[in-house]
């Protein structure tokens, strides 16, 4: 399946508070692989302060990468500039966490859906009022809301309109960052309802970033898990809930609710705070926190390897899970 966008070694840092002159530097992103493909959503979870969101914003080119590449399309985003950033701009769309601080209180919500087809001269100009009611019929609003303020309507309101912004441009890619971790459990399930039938009906690819494997699930074709800046676990959606490999993924998948209160989690839950990025630590830096970890984990670095017996598409970041995988120790029944 043909990749839109692949990200390459990517490694993102900023400076640390109160650092001497900038010298200190937080480790954000580190090394990252990951490629959504056309027509599929990607989903990219992990705790928050993983570098999540900074590998979000590489992407859309807000944030400029230290090291590594950016590809959409065979283009290389990094460094780019001029007409070649604004035509990526045009086809790469976001849809920000806050539905409420990504919409400008002082315009129509028809002015901020408008805004993209006036800045990228879409349509004739007599024609963009008309695609604006189109849009947000789209998204399910009527086209009485294009003369509202944001402060009118409800959080769902808003991000519905948010998604309607983004998809003016006709893009290509669409980067959610956390598109519900603000809204209300019963709001939540209708805006991931809606960017799913988007993405279906459309054929747009979706990154989609969240801290929640459970909302990930309802939405993705394809699942990336990072931890402390690197992915420690990359396979099909319903590979990886149905065989995770990574013990932090395990641990994710346990602290997903069930309805049943007398049910046991079939993993062990997380335990221990995410360690500070400003001093990661040396070897797997998922290994303070690990019930798996041998010496080996507190020194060597390891790579993101194909798992034995499942699908080509399934990776992760264990040495010891993979071994005993390919070596069992204890003879199949």
């Amino acid at each position: 399946m043909s990749a839109l966008l692949r990200v390459s070694g990517l490694v993102a840092t900023y400076p640390a508070p109160g650092g001497w002159l900038g010298r200190r530097r937080v480790s954000a992103v580190s090394g990252v692989d990951l490629a959504v493909d056309r027509a599929r959503t990607r989903g990219l979870v992990g705790e928050s302060g993983s570098g999540k969101s900074t590998l979000a914003r590489c992407v859309l080119g807000l944030h400029r990468p230290d090291d590594g590449s950016v590809m959409f399309d065979g283009t290389e985003i990094v460094g780019l500039r001029g007409r070649g950033l604004r035509e990526i701009r045009r086809r790469v769309q976001p849809v920000f966490q806050d539905p409420w601080g990504s919409l400008d209180p002082r315009w129509t919500v028809g002015r901020s859906v408008r805004e993209s087809l006036d800045a990228f001269g879409i349509g004739l100009p007599h024609d963009r009022d008309r695609r604006v009611i189109e849009l947000l019929d789209l998204v399910g609003l009527a086209g009485g809301y294009a003369d509202r303020y944001p402060n009118q309507l409800s959080g769902g309101q808003r991000q519905r309109v948010g998604i309607a912004a983004a998809l003016a441009s006709d893009p290509e890619l669409i980067v959610a960052d956390e598109p519900v971790s603000a809204l209300d459990v019963s709001v939540q399930a209708q805006i991931l309802n809606l960017i799913g039938r988007l993405q279906r009906d459309l054929g747009v690819a979706v990154l989609f970033v969240s801290h929640d494997l459970g909302v990930v699930e309802h939405v993705s074709h394809d699942v990336s898990v990072m931890y402390l800046g690197g992915i420690v676990e990359s396979a099909p959606v319903n590979r990886l809930f149905a065989d995770p490999v990574h013990p932090y993924t395990r641990a994710l998948l346990a602290a997903i609710p069930v309805p049943d209160p007398q049910a046991r989690p079939a993993h062990a839950p997380l335990s221990g705070d995410l360690p500070s990025p400003l001093d990661p630590p040396l070897g797997c830096r998922f290994h303070p926190r690990c019930p798996l970890r041998v010496d080996a984990c507190e020194h060597d670095r390891p790579a993101l390897l194909p798992v034995p017996d499942t699908t080509p598409e399934h990776h992760a970041a264990c040495p010891v899970v993979l071994a005993e995988r390919r070596y069992p120790t204890t003879a199949p029944n």
